[in-house]
């Protein structure tokens, strides 16, 4: 009997009662982590005038997106983890993976910005001012969610064209699109080449964009006479560096290798750390190794 309309089980972190009470209050306490560090850092940022540039401006919106990303995946899981309760609708399933994938799509997008950003300020640093104008940051940040929007209506489409019939298990904790696919009785050849290509294109066209960059960044850097202005150009950049690292190397594994779709079970421990804990670093990552950011931080303490 194939249905359209009937709900899901998620599967995935099957274990005993007491593991999933731990479970519960990890997810719970890394997404109050999240919250919060989120929000300081936006505070942060919009109340000190020293950092309203180009640089915060995707970081701002980099911190809210974070907010939103880890919003869709981390409250539910830890609800279900908590009360044992693992069913959701078709709608609600649909609605999950439609802005997981928004999210998703757009911090990739986000991290290419960020990087080109950064290749402008260091490699054209009298020309960046005109470069980064206010007007080009805002449809970058435009652009980077509209490529998100245009994916994400592609992957949930396809994958709920879909017929779905049996138990209907999903083998994750969350509506990931590969996982959604496997659980389906449709041949589902079609959308696992269609999720390789288009995932595949994305991770890889902004990794190429990151990697482009942060290449003539550090011939750049290289070339800088004093090791003062090399170390500065450097801790300007290397939080940036760590973030992408963490970002693109779990995505591109879960994402833009054949066979993504066909093994799921390798990908929950794995989604956990692109959904969840990803989120929860960026805000230290940035402040740790951010000097401007921990002055302005010590400034807001003292007031």
């Amino acid at each position: 009997n194939h249905t359209r309309t009937s709900e899901f089980i998620l599967v995935g972190f099957k274990s005993q009662p007491g593991s999933q009470l731990l479970l519960s209050i990890l997810f719970s306490t890394m997404y109050i982590v999240t919250v919060v560090g989120n929000v300081c850092m936006i505070l942060i940022i919009r109340m000190d005038s020293n950092l309203h540039t180009p640089m915060y401006f995707f970081l701002e919106n980099l911190s809210t997106l974070d907010i939103c990303y880890s919003s869709v995946i981390t409250p539910r899981a830890a609800l279900a983890f908590l009360l044992g309760r693992r069913n959701i609708s078709y709608n609600g399933c649909a609605s999950q993976m439609f802005f997981f994938s928004l999210f998703g799509t757009t911090e990739a997008f986000f991290l290419a910005v960020m990087a080109y950003d950064r290749f402008t300020a260091i490699c054209n640093p009298l020309l960046y001012p005109v470069i980064m104008s206010r007007k080009l940051c805002v449809l970058m940040v435009m652009g980077s969610y509209l490529s998100g929007c245009i994916n994400c209506t592609i992957q949930t489409g396809f994958t709920f064209s879909l017929s779905f019939c049996g138990r209907r298990e999903i083998n994750h904790f969350f509506c990931d699109v590969a996982a959604v696919i496997h659980a389906s009785c449709s041949h589902t050849l079609v959308n696992e080449l269609v999720m390789l290509a288009v995932c595949g294109s994305i991770i890889v066209g902004t990794a190429l964009v990151v990697f482009i960059s942060y290449g003539y960044i550090i011939l750049t850097i290289a070339q800088m006479p004093s090791a003062e202005s090399r170390h500065k150009a450097f801790s300007t950049c290397s939080s940036h560096m760590v973030t992408i690292c963490l970002f693109f190397g779990t995505v591109f594994f879960m994402y833009a290798q054949p066979g993504a779709a066909s093994s799921p079970n390798k990908s929950n421990t794995i989604s956990v750390f692109y959904t969840v804990v990803i989120p929860m670093l960026n805000p230290f990552i940035y402040t740790l190794r951010n000097r401007e950011v921990k002055r302005s931080l010590k400034k807001q303490l003292k007031r």
